[in-house]
């Protein structure tokens, strides 16, 4: 995607206090990617490299990817790996999967075994304890995957122990109000990739307007086929950072764009500084 539809990369940084966190973990610092849909048309190297560089320079302790590696053919992801194999993170590089990431039967097993062949760990209904058993990262299974069951792993963290959840899709939130929550990391809405300056996401009003035009209509225009309402129920989460009840929710924007392209939505790297909340 040429940097003209999908806009400068931004790095957003932000601090995230975590209750119990001890002082050993306190100034821990994440960054985040995710919906890079490497597929040849909506990310180029370009951008890519830009993204590899920031989050090495940033020094990360961990780096986490929330999904959507590729679009629905998953054979990119072998031309994706030898780019990502740059990352570096003292504790690691953790994943999730995405929707498109188990388009087809096979999607799945290609893009782990492609991501384990460079070190980094994808969890699927899975925790980890990469710094230590005081801070639990816990990667779930993608919402429409058929195998998003949070109370299966949930329940395997003690619930003194601070913990942050990948979920590529943000709406999972609505149902991870039963746990506790430290910091949901998601991607999966691109932000919205058109928004409103003052006002918000353009799909909040463009999915009132198209009900309104008859189908036999939308069908011959391309950007009012889409149903937005497919993609998220919580369009009020689209990016950004969220309180849903007492748990905390980030969605980033991602790297990949769809077309028609983005407006004051850039793709985006996030850097995020844990601090202690007595």
């Amino acid at each position: 995607m040429h940097w003209l539809l999908s806009g400068a990369l931004s790095v957003e940084k932000l601090t995230v206090k975590i209750p119990d966190l001890p002082p050993s973990l306190d100034g821990v610092r994440l960054v985040q990617l995710s919906d890079l849909h490497y597929d040849g048309l909506r990310l180029s190297n370009q951008m890519l490299e830009k993204a590899i560089a920031i989050c090495n320079g940033a020094e990360a302790d961990l780096i986490v990817l929330t999904g959507d590696y590729v679009t629905d053919d998953p054979s990119p992801i072998y031309q994706l790996v030898k780019h990502l194999k740059n990352l570096q993170a003292t504790g690691g590089i953790y994943a999730v999967l995405g929707n498109h990431d188990v388009y087809y039967q096979h999607s799945q097993t290609v893009i782990t075994d492609a991501f384990t062949n460079i070190g980094i760990q994808v969890l699927w209904n899975e925790i980890a304890y990469p710094l230590g058993q005081d801070l639990a990262i816990v990667g779930l299974a993608d919402y429409w995957s058929g195998e998003f069951k949070p109370a299966q792993v949930m329940q395997l963290v003690d619930e003194a122990i601070p913990r942050i959840v990948l979920s590529h899709n943000p709406d999972t939130a609505e149902f991870l109000q039963k746990w506790r929550v430290d910091l949901q990391l998601s991607g999966h809405t691109h932000g919205s990739q058109i928004v409103i300056p003052g006002v918000g996401p353009l799909v909040v009003y463009y999915n009132k307007f198209t009900r309104k035009i008859n189908r036999k209509v939308r069908k011959y225009i391309p950007f009012l086929r889409a149903n937005c309402g497919k993609v998220v129920r919580h369009w009020e989460w689209a990016q950004g950072f969220h309180t849903i009840g007492t748990n905390q929710l980030y969605v980033n924007r991602g790297l990949g764009t769809y077309p028609p392209g983005r407006l004051f939505c850039p793709p985006e790297v996030t850097i995020i500084t844990l601090v202690t909340s007595m």
